[in-house]
């Protein structure tokens, strides 16, 4: 009876572990969020990013519907600098797996079957996105997101959103 109850609660958990997107964020406490009404993009902070121009566009796109969802709108004198930047990791895994006849359980030594390898590569990014006060150039908010990344076009601009979304959502601060 035990092991039964135990299995949704291990699935749950292993659930859980596999969020797409893993999210942080820091901020200064001391800051009156809701005084922020306007932003505008640090451009040489975003050339700055060895990502694509395209990936760039996707990330700004991203957080300007974001930032506009909060009640922010993009202007020339804004009261938030916004700048990103981003980190990526290679994820090499080498994969074994045996076929064939054999005897016992699990890895082991297999004298009839067959030894088979395989490589799979993931990459795993991080993005931050930070919050500067423009009239005091002070950080006032840093998120931060990482997940694996697709190479797949199609499936780049909801990945990039769902990296943004996640991020976005806890600014303003709770306790702001």
């Amino acid at each position: 009876m035990k092991m039964i109850r135990i299995i949704p609660l291990l699935f749950i958990a292993v659930m859980a572990s596999c969020s797409s997107v893993r999210v942080a964020s820091d901020y200064d406490k001391t800051v009156d969020y809701s005084r922020f009404k306007t932003f505008a993009f640090h451009k040489q902070g975003v050339d700055k990013v060895e990502i694509s121009d395209l990936d760039k566009k996707r990330i700004l796109h991203a957080i300007e519907d974001q930032m506009a969802s909060k009640g922010l709108t993009k202007s020339e004198n804004p009261d938030l600098v916004v700048n990103i930047f981003t980190k990526a990791r290679q994820e090499v895994n080498v994969n074994q797996f045996y076929s064939g006849w054999g005897y016992g359980w699990g890895w082991g030594w297999n004298p009839w079957g067959f030894n088979n390898s395989y490589v799979t590569t993931n990459t795993e990014g991080t993005l931050f996105i930070d919050l500067i006060d423009a009239k005091k150039k002070e950080l006032v908010w840093q998120g931060e997101g990482s997940g694996y990344l697709t190479k797949n076009p199609e499936a780049k601009d909801a990945r990039i959103k769902e990296f943004v979304t996640k991020i976005l959502e806890q600014y303003p601060p709770a306790n702001k």
